[in-house]
């Protein structure tokens, strides 16, 4: 499912189907999927690195090719652990870029550390999935959504809303947002879900 074109049709149906923003990775992805939305974007680049567990956005070149791409928002991992470049350093560029920043955090420290920075979104994106927070709990941090709601800032929930009553407790909760992922694009894991549940019943 990782082509181009097949994005841009996902894209397209989720908009369809009522989403109000997206959120894309790849600058290329990125690029085309602006040419045929109109609602937000949320850009980002995944990178897998030797030297430290962070994925997401983690240098000013990133940054800079999604402002480049179109991407309205840019989302970058938000959390104290080592990136390619300063995390100040990256903020910056995505707000130099006139961009919003989304920092994909897994702690209230790390959003307060983002809001500080400048980051205009604090998302609940990497809590459990850091050494600090990981519980291997499949439901979302929804303790996480109220904390960050006295913050003051718009709160992005994600991370395991893989049902929509999932996500309307996240917004009665406080978020501002909701960002549903595997559940929407990932054929094989909502497929795996419906297998196993109904060989779990079978007599």
């Amino acid at each position: 499912m990782d082509r181009t074109d097949i994005i841009v049709a996902m894209a397209r149906a989720a908009v369809d189907g009522g989403a109000s923003g997206l959120r894309i990775e790849g600058v290329e992805n990125v690029r085309a999927v602006r040419a045929s939305v109109e609602v937000p974007i949320i850009g980002i680049v995944k990178r897998d690195l030797p030297d430290t567990p962070v994925r997401i956005t983690s240098s000013v070149a990133d940054a800079a090719a999604l402002v480049d791409a179109g991407a309205d928002i840019i989302a970058y991992d938000g959390t104290s652990r080592a990136m390619l470049d300063p995390r100040r350093d990256v903020v910056r560029a995505i707000l130099s870029g006139g961009r919003i920043a989304m920092a994909d955090c897994s702690t209230d420290a790390d959003a307060k550390i983002a809001m500080s920075d400048g980051a205009g979104i604090i998302g609940t994106t990497l809590s459990g999935y850091t050494a600090e927070t990981e519980t291997g709990s499949e439901a979302p941090d929804l303790a996480l959504v109220r904390t960050f709601a006295t913050f003051g800032a718009f709160v992005m929930a994600e991370g395991r809303y893989n049902a929509p009553d999932l996500a309307r407790q996240a917004i009665v909760a406080g978020a501002d947002c909701v960002t549903v992922g595997s559940a929407i694009t990932r054929v094989e894991h909502i497929a795996a879900w419906f297998s196993a549940a109904t060989r779990s019943g079978a007599p």
